[in-house]
């Protein structure tokens, strides 16, 4: 038996060269429009800080412009990153999405700080304090069934049931989503060393719960698409040049393609960027088809979430209407 494989969208909302955070928030909420139009189940953004070339810092409130200027694509955070803040903190921001945007908001957390060490000072965090667990545990009271005689309640939050993510790129998130019986999305589009170990872990150990009877997975792929394969390829040398610029600790603004990528990184620092964004489809919307059908062969996940980093705000919606068109045609093996 099989079925459509749902596809899904994550947003950086990037701050190309020459532009401004205004324009980059201003594009995220066009391409929300345009990926619910285009089939895509959800639309996420991640929390960073301290990101010259990313505009989603303040992640809940994104969600909220975004979720205001959609109808019925679902909208949440991939994810975020819980030491960040207090439980309640979050629980209270998404419950209060959640409850003006019923059934449309999603809760992907993160274990890492989103930034440095200075960001970890400027958020008052402690370096030394490992708690996601607990706080996971805390937040899913927080934001399941109505707990009347609790001491502390998330008021709105309580009683909307949100639906909660663990996100990854090694074991541990694998370990803990199974444990919970929660669902689990890989971060296979920057760190994929991991990714098959982390599912087969994932799925072999996973405890049925209240908030999930059997094990939901999602990776995340890389496109860059194009009606010509060439300018797929130029495309992708943006994001190649910008995770080589954060490599070697000199972030900034998303930059213009190359015509040349290793004449302005090196072979060497190329090849090793390019085994960190392995899991990524190019070309044009055939042979995107291809590499979404051959991964998806080889990982069955429930669900893939698209991203790319693509300077030029036209071509990156072009990208993404050829990757939705390309995965229109995938299928979900559930027999499997």
């Amino acid at each position: 038996m099989t079925q459509n494989l749902p596809y899904s969208l994550l947003d950086l909302s990037p701050v190309p060269e020459g532009s401004t955070a205004q324009d980059a928030i201003r594009n995220t909420i066009d391409l929300a429009r345009h990926a619910e139009g285009w089939g895509y189940r959800r639309f996420w953004l991640a929390e960073h800080h301290n990101m010259p070339g990313i505009a989603s810092a303040a992640t809940a409130v994104l969600i909220g412009l975004v979720a205001q200027a959609t109808q019925t694509i679902r909208v949440g955070a991939g994810g975020i990153m819980l030491p960040n803040h207090a439980p309640l903190t979050v629980a209270e921001a998404f419950g209060t999405l959640a409850t003006v945007f019923p059934d449309r908001i999603d809760l992907g957390l993160g274990r890492a700080p989103g930034g440095d060490g200075a960001v970890i000072r400027a958020l008052r965090r402690d370096p030394m304090a490992d708690s996601f667990p607990q706080d996971v545990v805390e937040l899913l009271d927080y934001l399941g069934p109505e707990r009347p005689g609790a001491a502390v309640r998330a008021l709105p939050g309580e009683g909307t049931n949100l639906p909660i993510w663990i996100l990854g790129s090694s074991l541990y998130g694998a370990q803990l989503a199974a444990h919970l019986g929660l669902p689990y999305a890989f971060a296979s589009h920057f760190a994929p060393d991991d990714l098959d170990r982390a599912l087969t872990l994932y799925r072999t150990h996973f405890r049925p719960s209240p908030w999930g009877k059997a094990p939901r997975a999602i990776m995340a792929i890389n496109v860059f698409a194009a009606d010509d394969p060439g300018q797929a390829a130029f495309l992708r040398t943006t994001m190649q040049l910008a995770f080589a610029r954060l490599r070697t600790g000199m972030p900034g603004k998303l930059p213009r393609p190359v015509a040349d990528i290793d004449a302005e990184i090196g072979a060497q620092l190329r090849q090793g960027v390019d085994r960190a964004l392995r899991i990524s489809a190019v070309g044009d919307r055939a042979q995107v088809q291809d590499q979404l059908a051959q991964l998806v062969g080889t990982y069955r996940p429930d669900e893939i979430i698209l991203t790319g980093q693509i300077h030029d705000h036209t071509a990156r919606l072009r990208s993404f209407e050829l990757a939705a068109e390309a995965a229109q045609g995938l299928v979900l093996d559930t027999a499997a």
